[in-house]
């Protein structure tokens, strides 16, 4: 097994001080380079603040958070984020909100007026991959929720980021919207192979996408279980039909029904 990008040692974060919220206590779990990882547990029971974690937006109370081999002390440079809601600019066209992170984010920011033209093909190249081909020159306005979200996956990849974290990204979204960006994920992870991490509540979406995926318990949140996947890539969406996807998800399910009546006995 190849070392850990991501490591999580005995991990804690309360929010609010010595007498806040314990939302993660001692979580430990290790994601190798390249790796497809999906946090799943019941609301509430800290995945984001994992992710917050990770991405250095927020330090631990305790424990220790490592990314490729360094200490985790702040904000990380080489980090593309989605979430349930794309949030673009308004103002700017889709292909400038695409553009986004090269504004901003080093080395591309000092050199983003003089390589403009080769980031703006960038861009596009991108918006052809997850089928918005012409439609760089729209406002977030004139494009559908799942439009958006392509973009947004966009947004996140431009500056070819090490690690690709994603809260819920497809929440939000109608169940064939969801399944096509299923397999536009999948096919930018196998191209690209950022390293991933990803919040979800689908168990089906978690099985279908990682290579592994960890259940949390009820706040303070634990990591309380683990399920390796090993079906084939690239994985079609029938392979949710075979017994083996069927079983594996109903394993996770009760495993966080358990994790869920736990917490409701401890408080």
């Amino acid at each position: 097994m190849s070392e850990p990008f991501i490591r999580f040692d005995e991990v804690s974060l309360r929010y609010g001080g010595r007498d806040g919220t314990l939302a993660v206590a001692g979580a430990t779990l290790d994601i190798p380079k390249g790796g497809f990882v999906s946090i799943v547990g019941p609301s509430g029971c800290g995945k984001s603040t994992l992710l917050k974690m990770a991405s250095g937006l927020v330090r631990a109370s305790s424990g220790k958070v490592t990314v490729g081999g360094k200490a985790v002390t702040g904000p990380l440079g080489f980090v593309g984020m989605a979430f349930q809601n794309p949030t673009p600019l308004p103002w700017y066209s889709v292909l400038d909100n695409v553009m986004l992170p090269l504004r901003i984010v080093e080395p591309y920011r000092s050199s983003f007026r003089a390589k403009r033209d080769e980031y703006v093909a960038k861009a596009e190249a991108l918006l052809e991959v997850v089928g918005l081909k012409g439609f760089g020159d729209r406002k977030p306005w004139q494009l559908s929720g799942g439009m958006l979200q392509r973009a947004s996956l966009c947004r996140a990849l431009i500056h070819e980021p090490a690690l690709l974290l994603l809260d819920e990204p497809f929440g939000a979204l109608d169940a064939f919207t969801r399944e096509e960006l299923w397999a536009v994920l999948q096919e930018l992870w196998l191209a690209r192979r950022p390293t991933v991490m990803l919040i979800t509540h689908d168990l089906a979406e978690s099985v279908l996408l990682s290579e592994t995926v960890y259940v949390m318990c009820a706040r303070p949140g634990r990591i309380v279980h683990r399920e390796d996947v090993s079906f084939a890539r690239p994985r079609r969406l029938d392979v949710m039909y075979e017994p083996a996807f069927v079983e594996l998800v109903h394993r996770l399910r009760t495993k966080i029904g358990d994790a869920r009546t736990e917490g409701l006995r401890a408080a």
